[in-house]
């Protein structure tokens, strides 16, 4: 399939998604729906996708909630609406599905910050450290782990090693630092980071506070530890959900993603969430909310797209499947 942009012709596995229009009479959502019935198809959608996307989704959670779903489900197509990693988790935990995306542009900053010829060097000049690596991986990466962790249970599987183990944990340096500062440890951490939380700042924060100063600051973990010091409520996306669930609190000011915010006030339409700005760089142009570019790659014309031609799909190469899938399944047992 080519489509034609300016004077250069470009393919389908070039652009990396569906370039089709949809007929604008069509009710998109109803159409997805009717697909995924008639090819008993399953929508996994993360909390940081946009609202319509999860509207329309089987199921919405973080990382975890996402992969334990991927093990259990009994359709034949998985339609992950996320990020590349995420889709690659499907695969190794459900490798007779076919597991497809609705654009495969839609990469992760963190995933790129640890390339696997990287990890396996770092490893040589750390013998005999174990390696606990954030779910936000490549699978060529987590060939080369012994525990997958998330933000959600990432203190649980550590704690399950010896308190004298030498670790090394990557690639997220905040989330390692936060784990370390909480059970004690000295783990080894990669130098990485994810573009969204690495924006949240104190300033933004003490700013959002005198505007509202009854107002609860949650923060996800993969925050900078200044950010996570200020905050009343730190964890993962679905602990902070649960957090706002639970509580009377009607304010909460909220530095992770702001795709989040769509459920939070889905599920507790009473209160009052605050995104956190993102930090801007001298002369640049500030925006209201902080928002991954990768997840909102996701569409729900490209999800019709993808489900009505089967395409793109994620495949893990066989070698590295074998090992990729076995710190994910010791990180489900131990959740």
């Amino acid at each position: 399939m080519w489509f034609d942009v300016g004077i250069k012709r470009y393919t389908t596995e070039e652009k990396g998604f569906i370039d089709e229009p949809v007929d604008n009479s069509l009710d998109i959502k109803s159409e997805i729906r009717r697909l995924c019935e008639e090819k008993n198809a399953v929508i996994l959608a993360h909390y940081y996708t946009k609202g319509e996307i999860q509207e329309v989704a089987d199921f919405i959670g973080d990382s975890l909630a996402l992969a334990r779903k991927a093990a259990q489900t009994d359709a034949k197509i998985i339609v992950m609406c996320g990020v590349h990693f995420m889709a690659e988790t499907c695969t190794l935990l459900s490798p007779d599905k076919l597991v497809l995306v609705p654009d495969l542009n839609a990469g992760c900053s963190l995933a790129d910050s640890c390339k696997a010829d990287d990890l396996k060097k770092f490893k040589e000049e750390h013998p005999g450290y174990k390696v606990v690596s954030y779910v936000n991986t490549t699978a060529a990466v987590k060939a080369l782990t012994d525990v997958v962790v998330t933000s959600g249970n990432a203190k649980k599987v550590v704690d399950a090693f010896p308190q004298d183990e030498k670790l090394i944990f990557g690639p997220d340096y905040n989330l390692g630092s936060y784990i370390n500062s909480v059970t004690g440890r000295d783990m080894l951490l990669w130098q990485g980071g994810c573009h969204v939380h690495e924006r949240f700042s104190v300033e933004a924060i003490v700013k959002l506070k005198q505007e509202h100063p009854h107002a609860l600051v949650m923060a996800h973990l993969e925050c900078k530890g200044p950010v996570l010091a200020i905050a009343d409520v730190v964890g993962s996306t679905a602990v902070m959900l649960k957090y706002a669930q639970e509580h009377d609190q009607k304010e909460y000011i909220v530095a992770t993603e702001a795709g989040i915010l769509h459920e939070m006030q889905r599920t507790c339409p009473d209160m009052h969430f605050y995104p956190v700005p993102p930090e801007v760089s001298e002369g640049g142009v500030g925006c209201s909310c902080n928002e991954c570019e990768y997840m909102k790659m996701n569409s729900l014309e490209k999800i019709y797209n993808t489900l009505k031609n089967e395409w793109p799909s994620v495949d893990v190469d066989a070698n590295i499947a074998k090992d990729a899938v076995k710190p994910i399944l010791r990180m489900l047992k131990l959740s």
